[in-house]
Order: C-alpha cells, then sequence, then structure tokens
C-alpha cells in the first residue's frame, strides 16, 4: 500500500488542503473522497483493491465549509459550503486525475462523518455526473434553517431532506448510511428513538419517494451500541468498503 501526503492549493477555500491517498495494489476502478480525512477510521489492511482513497483534511472553517451548498444553518454555519463544494468539482478532482491519470474516468463515491457525511451527501447529490456513490456515516442530518422552538417543523425546517423533496430524482445514485444506536441522546420529539436515526431514516424516506430502491440503492446500516466515534465508524467503513469494491 503506498500512501502519498498531498498539499492542494485551493484558490477558491484560500489556504492549502492536505490529503492523503491511499493506493492499494494494482490499478484503481473507483476513486472514493473521505472528508475529515485526517481521521480516516480504518486501517490501510482494510481498504481493499482497486478502490484509492483520497482523504482530504479539515481545515480551521470547517462548521462553515462543510454543509448544504447555499443554505447555511440557523445559526450561520455552512456558509462556506459552495465554495468547498467547487473546491471539490472544479480543483481537487483536476488535481487527482492530473497527479494520478489512472484515476481518469472511474467511478468516485464521496463519504464522511457526523457533518463531514452530510457535505458528501450534498456534493454527491448537487453533481451527480461526478459521482456514483455517497457514504454518510452519523450524518448530521438535523441540519436546520431554524433552532427547536415552538415554530420548528421537521418537515420544512431539515435543510438536506428539504433539498431532496424539492429536487429532481439522479439516476445511477446509490446510497449507504449508518447510525450507531448510541450515537447520541437527544430525542426531540419524544418518541423513543434518538435524532440521528430518526433524521436518518426519515431522509431514506425522502429518497424512496423519488424512487430509490432499498437494498439496491440504498443501504442501512443501525450498528448496536455504536457511538459518535471513530470505533464505531471504521467498523461501518470496512462495510461500505466491502459495498463499493463488490460494486465497482
Amino acid at each position: 500500500m503506498q500512501i502519498d501526503r498531498r498539499t492542494v492549493p485551493a484558490g477558491r477555500l484560500q489556504r492549502e488542503v492536505l490529503l492523503d491517498v491511499y493506493q492499494p495494489e494494482g490499478g484503481p476502478h473507483v476513486l472514493l473522497l473521505v472528508n475529515d480525512g485526517q481521521d480516516l477510521p480504518v486501517p490501510t489492511a482494510a481498504i481493499p483493491s482497486g478502490v484509492w482513497v483520497a482523504a482530504v483534511h479539515a481545515g480551521p472553517r470547517r462548521r462553515q465549509e462543510y454543509g448544504v451548498a447555499g443554505i447555511a444553518d440557523y445559526k450561520g454555519d455552512g456558509a462556506l459550503a459552495a465554495v468547498y463544494s467547487q473546491f471539490v468539482i472544479k480543483e481537487l478532482l483536476p488535481f487527482l486525475e492530473r497527479e494520478y491519470p489512472s484515476l481518469a474516468g472511474v467511478k468516485r463515491a464521496f463519504a464522511g462523518f457526523s457533518l463531514g457525511g452530510l457535505s458528501a451527501l450534498d456534493i454527491v447529490w448537487q453533481h451527480p455526473q461526478h459521482f456514483c456513490v455517497a457514504g454518510v456515516f452519523s450524518g448530521a442530518l438535523w441540519w436546520r434553517s431554524r433552532p427547536l422552538d415552538e415554530a420548528y417543523r421537521d418537515d420544512r425546517d431539515r435543510i438536506m431532506h428539504r433539498r431532496i423533496r424539492e429536487s429532481d430524482y439522479r439516476p445511477g445514485l446509490r446510497f449507504f448510511f449508518e447510525c450507531g444506536a448510541a450515537d447520541e441522546t437527544a430525542d426531540r420529539n419524544g418518541n423513543g428513538i434518538i435524532d440521528s436515526i430518526d433524521d436518518t431514516r426519515d431522509l431514506i424516506a425522502e429518497l424512496v419517494k423519488k424512487g430509490y430502491r432499498e437494498p439496491e440503492d440504498i443501504t442501512y446500516l443501525e450498528v448496536p451500541g455504536g457511538r459518535h466515534d471513530r470505533e464505531t465508524w471504521g467498523r461501518a467503513m470496512e462495510v461500505f468498503l466491502g459495498l463499493i469494491h463488490k460494486k465497482s
């Protein structure tokens, strides 16, 4: 396994972006981008042959750069998500194909953890011509346009759910969602199910309404006892890597 530490000049973000490129033996069949790549939670031995991983390190403005492009949350976070999306499409992908010509034309996936998972899902959804798979681990799918006050409504105020609901079907996309049963304790609607699981299941329901099918297009992994941490994400990431390797 060869691992290159690269520095990508990111004019749009006005900084340099650190990148670790994991290259298993043999040529690439799929390229997986990973947000929060500084915390990649799997050992190199778990990365299958043919799956090249570009682990993108988060920057100091992570909470501004990750999110839903063009729609900040109620606190103003995610204001640079559109800029980050353009960095990925206009700067990062061309950089990778220029530096590693064998990546040209391979299938691409994008994954992330927590807020990085929300970012990856949004970028895949908004750019289906560049990506075919999204991997969302403990995704921050609660991302909302207003606080949890008396006027808050799930069906209106969760930003990513609304984006999918108001968009057209994107043919050819596949999705992987993971939640840990102990990911958090919050239960805003008092139904006995933690919010991260509710938000994920509800987003899957929006995708099903669009025409995606389970399990052909959507995989949902709920980890018993799983937490919002690298150990849980590492176990789930091994499942995800196996899936994209099998279908690449």
